[in-house]
């Protein structure tokens, strides 16, 4: 799928008609996140339409994608979010966290929670192996697909 000017302008009236504040997708190495942060919406969105409309603009973009998940093969298998939220390392702040680097873990294992639209969304991991890096500090927000953390 290309993001092409046309697509990003329906996604842009998407978010208008029905009240929304962000719009994430993602296809193979292209992703794409239109929000609605200012009040003027068409100043937003305006440099996002015309970035993808330059060929030679948007090939650098998969490039760096490229060039920053090589060196995260070494570091084992990510586990992403599979949403937009906060990352939390713990259940609650005075809890230990749930896993820690140098860790052993199984698949199924909770890992860490996403909270989203205020629901609490444990997330588990779908591999065994031991936590090599934790890529996200307690508190931050997350992308969707963002990696949180690396088991090898």
């Amino acid at each position: 799928m290309k993001f092409d000017t046309d697509y990003i302008e329906k996604l842009a009236k998407i978010i208008s008609d029905n009240s929304l504040t962000e719009i994430s997708l993602e296809d193979g190495e292209q992703a794409i996140t239109i929000r609605k942060d200012l009040p003027e919406v068409i100043q937003a969105v305006a440099p996002a339409v015309q970035a993808p409309a330059v060929p030679q603009a948007a090939a650098p973009a998969p490039a760096a994608a490229q060039a920053e998940q090589k060196p995260a093969a070494k570091k084992g298998t990510p586990i992403t979010s599979p949403m937009v939220g906060t990352f939390y390392k713990s259940p609650s702040p005075d809890a230990a966290p749930f896993v820690e680097v140098g860790q052993t873990i199984k698949q199924g294992d909770v890992v860490c929670i996403v909270e989203a639209m205020k629901l609490m969304n444990e997330i588990e991991s779908e591999v065994s192996g031991k936590i090599t890096e934790i890529c996200v500090d307690d508190g931050q927000p997350v992308e969707f697909g963002q990696v949180l953390m690396y088991v090898e």
